[in-house]
């Protein structure tokens, strides 16, 4: 049975600057639908949201909402102008009998509604706005980055009242746990197409990858004939020009073919440096309280951090991790205690507020302007990582293009300023990464190349996360900081933590026992002796992500094996020749490790 449009897009057509964002675009959101929206920065999924709230006029096209419908749309920067307090702005439009509404989502997001707009921040700001959305129930939701600004406990409780809904929506999130537990279908913008596949987020990247393997082949199969035609006109069209103009139309109609295809962006080409190795230990903390009047931060909390670390802090929002995490580093005094750094630390530092980027610079000039950055007599220079570049060719890695380059940084989407803040920390050397909210506004494929980044660097990684998922990919201890001064060391990523803080006591000694050492040091996942039987949270999504991985290698080996076989390649070509051989041998070695990597895994998953 066909379910009802809830909304529909006919040829949508719209043009920013002279580019085409989207062109003959249709789409149809139906009652019921759970859809994520996904793509990568930069790529039109907001101002398709905002055609679909009725925010944004295309150019051409029409947008059908049918009647008696109503869209519900939350604003990352709502205008509250005009309203005294941010209950004021929630409250707004409803009526009398549904206030209650606003109240309880309140209570579930954890948003103050006395609370004065002139004081508020901008995640209490988007809070207001989403409670506002929930109170209103519309019969479709629009949400772009909800879980922005959210802790754990707020995204649990939007995620519960979202699964119980009715309410068709459309969520654009780079939280992958979320965008798991609540998406059975995605639309995915790329370059300028909007695709649907009736599955969840959680089938998204299998699915993209073999969209991309396809059009690899196809291209791979029309470069091949335009070289066959193009070999054939400049052999024999003199003696067959009269009757072969058609097949001259025919090349030249296959070279605007392959010219006409829109190139797919890269991935953002990231890259940490390997500094000079700290001292074996990092941070030695011992006794830690600290208050500010009425609430304590922390209290007699010690940690010891060792070289190659991967720690996280969790906690609701204003709980004090950063408070914390500042603690540790030596910028913020305790009341009580010790903290001693460790020797030959190199740290950098990525913020929750973005507070290293000035707004009004140019992009340009927040990396020349940066004294670590910048090259003696070279307006044009950066250093990266000890050696001097371009500052146009730096951030063409981080997928900005040159016109970006001299605009300014409030332009920025709230991605590109995450991107550029990267930009700026990875061109130095560290061995210590503080790294407080990086996920926010990132898309997946810069969210998966960063998880490599970290899973490689060989300093130490201090790191506060909402983001479960990440938390799980990155963390090998998690300090959970649950108010009143209370902070415990747990091994392990979130779901470990949640796995070990639900499980019952075994006697009131091991508790006091435990409680007695938090600061010691969690099990070396690098170290066989101390590993668990079993597959760590890392090796099974390890031992999930390896079929693909083989699968592809097993493609590219094809390819090059075909590729080879050309009987006159190494007498015409014998660079590309040398070339393909070596990729081949590379590929066939890479392929023989993933196997053998997969048995190792699977014989341990059934152990």
């Amino acid at each position: 049975m066909a379910r009802a449009p809830l909304l529909q897009l006919n040829s949508i057509s719209l043009t920013f600057g002279g580019d085409p964002i989207f062109s003959d675009l249709d789409l149809v959101v139906q009652t019921g639908d759970r859809l994520a929206l996904v793509g990568r920065n930069g790529s039109g999924k907001s101002t398709l949201m905002k055609i679909m709230a009725g925010l944004v006029e295309p150019d051409q096209g029409t947008r059908i909402l049918p009647s008696g419908i109503s869209v519900g749309y939350m604003e990352q920067d709502p205008d509250m102008q005009g309203f005294a307090t941010l209950g004021d702005y929630a409250c707004s439009g409803l009526d009398a009998s549904e206030i209650y509404r606003v109240e309880r989502a309140g209570e579930g997001l954890k948003f103050d509604p006395a609370r004065p707009v002139s004081t508020a921040s901008g995640g209490e700001r988007r809070r207001a706005a989403l409670a506002k959305l929930m109170a209103e129930a519309p019969d479709l939701m629009l949400l772009d980055e909800p879980t922005n600004h959210l802790d754990i406990q707020a995204i649990s409780w939007l995620e519960e009242e979202l699964k119980a809904t009715r309410t068709g929506y459309v969520i654009i999130s780079h939280d992958r746990a979320f965008l798991n537990a609540l998406t059975r279908a995605t639309l995915w913008v790329d370059r300028g197409q909007v695709r649907r596949q009736e599955i969840g987020f959680q089938g998204f990247e299998a699915w993209r990858d073999k969209v991309w393997q396809d059009e690899d082949i196809a291209r791979h199969k029309l470069d091949r004939k335009i070289k066959s035609e193009a070999r054939w006109a400049v052999e024999g069209i003199s003696a067959r020009r009269k009757r072969n103009q058609g097949r001259v139309r025919a090349l030249q109609d296959l070279r605007q073919e392959r010219a006409s295809q829109i190139k797919r962006q890269g991935a953002a080409a990231m890259e940490l440096s390997s500094a000079p190795k700290s001292g074996r230990k990092v941070i030695d903390a011992q006794g830690l309280s600290k208050h500010f009047g009425d609430k304590t931060i922390v209290s007699n909390f010690s940690l010891t951090i060792q070289r190659g670390d991967r720690v996280a802090f969790v906690g609701p929002n204003g709980v004090g991790k950063t408070t914390l995490l500042k603690i540790l580093m030596g910028e913020v005094a305790p009341d009580t205690g010790t903290v001693t750094l460790g020797t030959n630390l190199l740290p950098a530092i990525f913020d929750q507020a973005r507070a290293q980027l000035d707004p009004d610079m140019t992009l340009w000039d927040s990396l020349t302007g940066d004294p670590d950055m910048r090259v003696s007599g070279k307006a044009d220079q950066i250093m990266v990582r000890g050696a001097p570049k371009h500052v146009v060719g730096y951030l063409k890695e981080f997928l900005f293009d040159e016109a970006q380059a001299r605009a300014p940084v409030r332009s920025l989407s709230g991605g590109e300023k995450a991107r550029l803040l990267l930009a700026k920390i990875m061109a130095r050397e560290s061995n210590l990464l503080i790294l407080d909210e990086p996920t926010n506004d990132l898309d997946v494929e810069t969210l998966d190349l960063l998880q490599e980044l970290l899973d490689e660097f060989d300093g130490t990684v201090l790191l506060v996360s909402h983001d479960r998922d990440f938390l799980d990919r990155i963390a090998a201890t998690t300090i959970a900081m649950e108010g009143d001064g209370k902070a415990t060391v747990y091994a392990g990523g979130w779901s470990d933590y949640q796995s070990q803080r639900s499980a019952p006591a075994t006697d009131s000694k091991t508790a006091a026992k435990k409680q007695a050492q938090p600061s010691a040091p969690p099990p070396n996942p690098a170290s066989p002796k101390r590993k668990p039987s079993g597959l760590s949270y890392t090796e099974k999504h390890r031992l999930e992500k390896l079929p693909d991985i083989i699968t592809r290698l097993e493609a590219e080996i094809a390819k090059l094996e075909e590729f080879l076989c050309q009987p006159d390649l190494y007498q015409t070509a014998p660079l590309k020749f040398q070339k393909a051989t070596d990729a081949l041998v590379e590929r066939q070695s890479a392929l023989a490790e993933a196997e053998e990597e997969w048995m190792t895994l699977e014989e341990k998953a059934q152990s």
